[in-house]
């Protein structure tokens, strides 16, 4: 897969999970070029892996080259004068249409200039693309603004129509239109506020089908029952949770790539306490917090516990964002008391009576229901179908923000974390304690993270731990293991070796992980005999341990090959 669009989530393979929400879109994907598919809007608060989901979407499209053209904008928090945003958006799809045609990504990350697009469109025999860049000048000059943005927001339509192409119209942080786009040149005025109404129609095309994001659900979706009106946009909650399997993958990718000491049992853990998020995760594995040290559980509960108490981390800033303006239009004790017991008590729907006579409030229903609405509106509650039912949100990581920030203040006692995460990791142990299960469990997901995650975590042991028919079983002192490495072959060929752990004696560790629940054949153990040959030719000095972890066994012919060749095996992870 290629990626001309660089993603906000850095490296590719930090991108974890999802299968569910890819399922769903990859069917939805599918019926674009049948004209099946409804415009869609996913809904999510920030940091919740919806912009990463998009633009993965966006390269998944690019690199299979089918018959569905992406586009792909976001929508920026900075001030913008209305016919420049119009040339930037023409200039983004023209040039990401043309990258499309002309299977070159550069001009996904570095748009062409508006110039650039009428000499392509010439020396192409493309007269749409030059006739779209001779009406901007002309109505720019003419100050015929609205005239610009229409000629740019409809191009994915109007290109499918005539070239009887499909596209999807990517939108990201679709809010955004409504703030910073301003009709005169120096922002002297307001911005247009209506802007987001120009996508009237188009929400209705199934030849270019829009997918909107946005981080701010009550503000996404009043402009939705303004200007769209009901049923044009389905809606899509993300949430910002993996599944559990999910979750544990990105503590142990985050881990490697970022080069963060971790156990297999503090995986476990930081996973367990994280909620599976993986923003949080990801803020715990990145911490520079004093004294760090994500090997032990006293470490972990600390940083966890830092991110979650901090007011400079990372994961308490995000939400930050969130409750700052609320506390600053409702800033009383009632209030906080009714946000923090709706967050506790989030699996149901609260009325401002039912409010009042279990939290004993000093306050009359009009007031209570109106610090309900001042919630609703900053995306910190939900309200039900009826106005008067509200409920907290159903995340795991703003009721602990929540409980920090004000638990104290209501209760008189300051929650203890350090406790509470400490009884959870006693309950996840003890849950674990037959922990041979969970590690077969989780092989046949990641087993080349377990391996490696356990290889760093000792300092001296023998191969013979982890692999039968181990020639050498003198103990090594590992000093670098590293996974997913790429050697060449002579012919330029490229081969993928799962482990490569370095000793400091001159050794090295060769593993082959194969995590399917067959046994693997003489062909597949031939190959990595090729790798570990291969290796040494690139290294002649080293003195290579080559091992194979098949989850599903081995037929005879490569168990027989495996020990003519000194290659060790494994079936289980016996060392967690």
């Amino acid at each position: 897969m290629q990626y001309p669009l660089s993603e906000k989530i850095g490296e590719p393979a930090l991108f974890v999970g999802r299968e569910q929400e890819f399922h769903s879109f990859n069917k939805w994907l599918t019926n674009i070029p049948k004209r099946l598919s409804k415009s869609r809007i996913i809904i999510a608060r920030r940091k919740s892996g919806k912009t990463a989901f998009v633009q993965r979407i966006f390269n998944q499209l690019w690199s299979e080259n089918g018959t569905v053209i992406p586009f792909y904008f976001e929508f920026g928090e900075e001030k913008i004068w209305y016919p420049d945003f119009a040339i930037d958006y023409y200039c983004s799809f023209a040039s990401q249409y043309i990258s499309f045609l002309e299977r070159d990504e550069q001009w996904v990350n570095q748009p062409l200039t508006l110039e650039e697009i009428r000499e392509y469109g010439l020396s192409h025999s493309n007269q749409r693309l030059v006739d779209d860049v001779n009406s901007l000048f002309k109505d720019k000059e003419r100050e015929l603004y609205h005239s610009m943005w229409k000629t740019a927001r409809s191009a994915p339509h109007r290109f499918a129509a005539l070239f009887e192409q499909r596209f999807l119209v990517i939108l990201d942080e679709f809010q955004y239109i409504t703030q910073y786009i301003y009709p005169v040149q120096y922002y002297q005025t307001a911005p247009i506020d209506t802007l987001a109404g120009s996508y009237h129609s188009l929400s209705e095309s199934k030849i270019a089908p829009m997918l909107v994001t946005g981080s701010y659900a009550n503000w996404l979706l009043n402009i939705m029952k303004q200007y769209f009106g009901a049923g044009r946009l389905k809606q899509i909650r993300f949430s910002p949770y993996l599944t559990e399997d999910e979750g544990l993958q990105a503590v142990y990718q985050y881990a490697q790539f970022y080069e963060e000491p971790i156990t297999n049992e503090t995986a476990l853990q930081i996973n367990e306490l994280c909620l599976a998020d993986p923003f949080f995760i990801s803020c715990v594995i990145l911490n520079e917090s004093e004294g760090k040290d994500l090997t032990t559980s006293e470490g972990v509960i600390n940083t966890v516990n830092y991110e979650i108490s901090a007011e400079r981390a990372e994961m308490c800033q995000n939400w930050a964002i969130y409750i700052e303006l609320t506390v600053a239009q409702v800033n009383n004790l009632n209030a906080k008391n009714i946000l923090l017991y709706l967050s506790k008590h989030n699996e149901r729907y609260f009325t401002p009576q039912t409010l009042k006579d279990e939290l004993h409030l000093d306050l009359n229903l009009h007031e209570i229901h109106r610090q309900l609405k001042i919630f609703k509106e900053a995306d910190l509650i939900n309200q039900g179908v009826a106005d008067i039912d509200f409920r907290g949100l159903q995340d795991g990581t703003l009721n602990l923000v929540l409980r920090n920030r004000f638990e104290k203040e209501i209760r008189e006692v300051a929650p203890n974390f350090k406790k509470e995460f400490s009884d959870e990791i006693a309950a996840l142990t003890r849950k674990n304690r037959k922990l041979q299960g969970k590690v077969n469990h989780y092989a046949g997901k990641f087993a080349e993270h377990i391996l490696a995650t356990a290889f760093r975590s000792r300092k001296r042991f023998a191969l013979s731990r982890f692999f039968k028919n181990v020639l050498d079983t003198t103990p090594l002192n590992l000093q670098k293991v590293k996974e997913r490495i790429i050697i060449q072959r002579e012919d330029g060929k490229a081969m993928e070796i799962d482990i490569v752990a370095e000793s400091s004696c001159g050794r090295v560790v060769l593993v082959e992980v194969k995590k399917t629940q067959t046994p693997i054949g003489l062909t597949l153990v031939e190959d990595f005999q090729e790798k570990v040959e291969v290796y040494q030719n690139h290294f002649p000095d080293a003195m290579i341990l080559p091992a194979y972890f098949s989850r599903g066994g081995f037929v005879t012919k490569a168990r027989d090959f495996c020990i003519e060749h000194g290659i060790g095996m494994a079936e289980e992870i016996l060392e967690w």
